[in-house]
C-alpha cells in the first residue's frame, strides 16, 4: 500500500513548510491526484486519518482530493484523448505514437492556514 509512504510524506512536507511559514495549524490541505496515478483515493484518506493526528500542525486539518483526468497525447495525429477510455491506441489515427499528456501526477493544490 504506497498510499502510505504518500501520506507520510506529504505529512512531512506540510510539517516543514509550516515551520519556514511560522503557520500554527492546517486547516485544510487540496491535492490533486491523477486518475491514473495508481492512488486508491480510499485507502489515502485512511492513511491520511492515521497520520495526522501524529503531526500537531495538521491535526484537525480536512483533506480535499481532486482528480486530473488523464489524458493521452497521439504523436502521429497530433490529438488529445481519454486515455481510461481508449489505452495506448490513438481511437483517431490507431497509432500506438502515444503518451500521457497528464494524470500520473499527485499536486499540492492549496494549502489553507493560520
Amino acid at each position: 500500500m504506497h498510499e502510505m509512504g504518500i501520506v507520510l510524506h506529504l505529512a512531512k512536507t506540510l510539517d516543514q513548510t509550516a515551520a519556514e511559514e511560522k503557520l500554527s495549524r492546517i486547516s485544510k490541505v487540496t491535492l490533486q491526484v491523477g486518475e491514473v496515478s495508481g492512488i486508491i483515493t480510499d485507502l489515502f484518506v485512511d492513511a491520511w486519518n492515521y497520520f495526522k493526528p501524529r503531526h500537531p500542525v495538521l491535526a484537525d486539518s480536512e483533506l480535499v482530493l481532486e482528480e486530473i483526468p488523464a489524458v493521452t497525447w497521439c504523436d502521429s495525429c497530433k490529438s488529445k484523448y481519454e486515455t481510461v477510455r481508449y489505452g495506448r491506441t490513438c481511437p483517431y489515427c490507431g497509432s500506438g505514437e502515444t503518451w500521457l499528456l497528464q494524470g500520473n501526477e499527485c499536486v499540492i493544490k492549496e494549502i489553507e492556514a493560520e
